[in-house]
C-alpha cells in the first residue's frame, strides 16, 4: 500500500509538473499483491488501495463521473488480469516458466489493460468528456503505460518477493556483478544522456549479457534500472527520444510535444522487457534443468554404482554357493560310483546305490540349473562340437531314466547331422538333456522319440513324447521360470520349473526357436532350430602310451574326503599317488618330486590353486611343465577361463566320478603334451 501511494504522488506530480508520465505503476502494485499475498491479506489490500485511490481523486478535485469511473476501472483491470493469470499461470506468476510469463502477458495483461482502456473510450465518448480528434491518440497512449506497467512493474516485485528461489541460481562473484550493472548503467546514461544520435540499441548487448549471467530478480532491477535512466531523460528533454520527428496533426496541438513522443519510449521500454525477461527466464530453466541432470546423473550413477557392487556381490555368492553345495555331492557321488564297482555286493545293495547316485546326480542337476537361472546371460561360447558325442552326454541321463520306467526311448540321427558342428556345445548339452528328462518325466507309458536332422546350416532337434500333453493354458506359461503345469500339493510330476525356461533361454541365446505341438492325453512334441554350421571332425587320436612306469600324480585338496576318494580312484588305475593340502604344499611337492599330472584344487587356505598353478610355471626345469588339472567346485564358465589362463591344462567340476576323472586326465595330458612340443619346437 505504501508503494501503491507512492506511485499515485509520482504520477500525480509527473503530470502536473512535465505534463507527461511514462507509465502507471499503481495497477500493477496491486496486481502483483494479489498474485503474491494469502486471500485475505490480498482482500485487505485491494480494499485499501481503492480507497487510496478515490481520496486522491477526490482531493485532486477530479470530476465526479471522473472519481468513480478512475477507481471502477483501475478495480476491473486489477480483477480481471488476477484472475485471467492464476486460471492461464497457476496459482501465481512463476518467472522460473517462460511458458507461463509469456501466458501471462498474451493472456491476462493484455486482455485486461485492453477491456479498461476500451471501456474508458466508451465513457469518454457518451460524456463527451474528451475532443474526437485526439481521443484515439490518448487511448493509446493510456493503453501502453498500463500494459508497461503490468509488464515490468508486477514481474519485478513478484521475483523480489520469491527472490529466495534464486538463492542458488547464477552464483556469480561480486566483482562480475558489479561489472555487469555497472555495464547496463553506462550503456544507458550513454544512451540517453545525448541527443544527438539515435543510439537506442547500445543498451541492449550489456542487457543480455547480465540477463544470461544473473538471476531473474537483478535482471528485472536492470530493467527498472534502464527505465527510470530513460523516462528521466526523455521527461527533462534529453535522449534519442527527444529527436522523434512528429507530424503536425492540429488534433493534437493541445498534446504537450513530449507526451506525444513517449509513444517511442514505451515501444523502447516494451522491447527491454520482452526480450529481458524472456531471456533471463530462459537461461534460468536452463541452468534449472542442468542441475536437475547433474542430480539425476550423480543419483544414476550411485544406482549404476550399488547395481555393479550388488552384481559383484551375486557372483561372489553364487561362486560360494556353487563350491559349497558341489564339495559334499563330490563325496556321495564318488564314494557311490566306488561302492557300485563293488563285486561282492549284493542285488539290494546295488539298488540301494543306485537309488543314492540318482538322487545326488538330480540334486546336482538342480543346482546347475539355478546357478545357471541366476549367473545371468553368460556369453555363447561357439566351438567345434562332436554332435553325436554330445547328444550321447546330454540324453544318457534321460535313457537310463526311461528304461527304469520301462519306457521306449529311441535316438534318430539323420545324415549330415552325424557329423561336427560349430556352436556353443555347453548351452546346446543343456538344452537336449532338459527337453529329454522333461519328456521322460511326463510319460507314463509309450516312449520317448528324437529326430536329429541338419538342414542347410542349421541343426533341427524333434523330441516327441507319449504322455499326458498340455492344454492351451499350460502352453501360454511353458517356457517361465519356475512355471509348472501342477503346483498342487498332490502333483504328480516332481520338478522346480527351471529346466524349460533355461533351455529358452539357451535357445534365444544361440539364435534358434523353438516350437510346441501338444494334444492333451496323446503327446508333445518340442521342435528346436538352431544355427550350427558343420565343421570338420575334432576327434583326436588316442594318446600314446606313458613310459612303461606307473604314473604319478599330485592329489590337491583341502578337504581329506575329497583327496582320499580321488586316490581310490587313482590306485584302481595302478596310479602312483602323493598328497597335498593346499598350494604351497603343492608348489613344494612338485619343485621337489617329479610329477606327471597335478590335480588341483582352486578354493584353498594359505596359497589358492590359482596362485598355486601360476608358482609351477614360473620354476625351473622340467617341473614346470607338469601337466595340471583342476578339479574343483568351481564350475561357472569364468571359473574355467580363470583356471585355463592362471596356466592350468584342463577342468572338471566337482562332483566327480572315475570316467569323468579319467577324461579330464586324458585332456590335461594332451594339451601338456602339445604345451611342451610347441615350447620344444619354439
Amino acid at each position: 500500500m505504501l508503494l501503491y501511494l507512492a506511485s499515485q504522488v509520482l504520477g500525480h506530480w509527473s503530470m502536473a509538473t512535465l505534463n507527461a508520465t511514462v507509465m502507471w505503476p499503481a495497477n500493477a502494485i496491486v496486481l502483483a499483491a494479489l498474485l503474491q499475498l494469502r486471500r485475505h491479506e490480498a482482500r485487505g489490500v485491494l480494499i485499501g488501495c481503492t480507497l487510496l485511490n478515490l481520496a486522491g481523486n477526490i482531493l485532486r478535485g477530479d470530476a465526479p463521473l471522473f472519481v468513480v469511473t478512475n477507481v471502477t476501472l483501475n478495480l476491473l483491470q486489477v480483477v480481471v488480469a488476477a484472475l485471467l493469470a492464476r486460471r492461464l499461470c497457476g496459482a501465481a506468476l512463476d518467472m522460473r516458466r517462460p511458458k507461463r510469463l509469456f501466458r501471462f502477458a498474451v493472456g491476462a495483461v493484455v486482455p485486461a489493460v485492453a477491456l479498461t482502456t476500451v471501456l474508458a473510450g466508451l465513457i469518454a465518448v457518451v460524456s463527451n468528456q474528451l475532443p474526437l480528434g485526439n481521443l484515439a491518440f490518448r487511448l493509446r497512449h493510456l493503453f501502453d503505460m498500463e500494459l508497461l506497467a503490468m509488464m515490468m512493474i508486477t514481474p519485478t516485485l513478484l521475483l523480489v518477493a520469491r527472490n529466495h528461489r534464486f538463492r542458488g541460481d547464477a552464483k556469480v562473484s561480486p566483482v562480475e556483478f558489479v561489472v555487469l550493472i555497472g555495464l547496463v548503467t553506462v550503456a544507458a546514461l550513454w544512451a540517453f544522456c545525448q541527443s544527438l544520435a539515435p543510439i537506442l540499441f547500445i543498451v541492449f548487448p550489456p542487457l543480455f549479457l547480465l540477463a544470461f549471467r544473473l538471476s531473474p530478480p537483478w535482471t528485472a532491477g536492470a530493467v527498472i534500472l534502464i527505465s527510470v535512466i530513460s523516462a528521466t531523460a526523455t521527461l527533462t528533454g534529453h535522449g534519442p527520444v527527444t529527436m522523434t520527428r512528429l507530424a503536425y496533426d492540429p488534433d493534437l496541438e493541445a498534446i504537450p510535444h513530449v507526451m506525444r513522443q513517449m509513444n517511442v519510449l514505451h515501444l523502447f521500454l516494451l522491447a527491454v522487457v520482452a526480450t529481458a525477461l524472456p531471456i533471463t527466464t530462459l537461461s534460468t530453466e536452463r541452468r534449472r534443468l542442468f542441475e536437475r541432470l547433474r542430480v539425476r546423473t550423480e543419483a544414476a550413477l550411485c544406482a549404476l554404482q550399488r547395481a555393479e557392487k550388488s552384481d559383484a556381490a551375486k557372483s561372489r555368492f553364487l561362486a560360494m554357493m556353487s563350491h559349497e553345495m558341489r564339495t559334499p555331492l563330490t563325496g556321495i557321488t564318488g564314494y557311490t560310483d566306488l561302492l557300485s564297482r563293488r563285486p561282492e555286493l549284493d542285488a539290494e545293495a546295488r539298488r540301494q546305490l543306485e537309488a543314492v547316485r540318482q538322487c545326488s546326480d538330480a540334486m546336482l542337476r538342480l543346482i546347475e540349473d539355478l546357478l545357471e537361472v541366476s549367473s545371468g546371460n553368460v556369453e555363447v561360447a561357439l566351438k567345434p562340437v562332436e554332435i553325436p558325442v554330445l547328444l550321447e552326454e546330454a540324453l544318457a541321463p534321460a535313457r537310463e531314466w526311461a528304461a527304469v520306467r520301462g519306457l521306449d526311448f529311441v535316438l534318430t540321427v539323420g545324415p549330415g547331422a552325424e557329423s561336427a558342428a560349430l556352436t556353443d556345445g555347453r548351452r546346446l548339452r543343456q538344452i537336449l538333456h532338459h527337453l529329454g528328462s522333461n519328456a521322460v518325466k511326463f510319460t507314463g507309458k509309450g516312449g520317448v522319440r528324437i529326430l536329429v536332422e541338419r538342414i542347410d546350416d542349421r541343426l533341427r532337434f524333434a523330441v516327441s513324447d507319449t504322455g499326458c500333453g498340455m492344454s492351451e493354458e499350460v502352453l501360454a506359461g511353458i517356457f517361465r521360470l519356475f512355471e509348472q503345469a501342477d503346483a498342487t500339493t498332490s502333483r504328480v510330476h516332481h520338478g522346480a520349473g527351471v529346466g524349460l525356461a533355461l533351455a529358452k533361454n539357451h535357445i534365444d541365446r544361440l539364435g534358434g526357436t523353438v516350437t510346441v505341438e501338444s494334444v492333451q492325453w496323446k503327446g508333445t512334441t518340442f521342435t528346436v532350430d538352431i544355427p550350427a554350421p558343420t565343421v570338420e571332425s575334432v576327434r583326436t587320436a588316442e594318446a600314446a602310451p606313458l613310459e612303461q612306469r606307473r604314473m604319478r600324480v599330485l592329489i590337491v585338496d583341502d578337504h581329506p574326503s575329497n583327496r582320499d576318494l580321488m586316490r581310490i580312484m587313482l590306485e584302481a588305475v595302478d596310479c602312483e599317488t602323493a598328497e597335498a593340502g593346499d598350494g604351497r604344499e603343492a608348489v613344494e611337492a612338485v619343485a621337489t618330486g617329479s610329477f606327471d599330472l597335478v590335480l588341483m584344487d582352486v578354493r584353498m587356505p594359505v596359497m589358492d590353486g590359482l596362485a598355486a598353478t601360476r608358482a609351477i610355471r614360473a620354476l625351473d626345469g622340467p617341473a614346470s611343465a607338469a601337466a595340471i588339472l583342476a578339479v574343483t567346485a568351481e564350475a561357472m564358465p569364468e571359473d574355467v577361463a580363470r583356471c585355463l589362463n592362471a596356466g592350468m591344462d584342463a577342468h572338471v567340476a566337482k562332483p566327480i566320478t572315475q570316467v569323468r576323472l579319467y577324461e579330464a586326465m586324458n585332456r590335461a595330458m594332451e594339451v601338456a603334451a602339445v604345451r611342451t612340443d610347441d615350447a620344444q619346437a619354439a
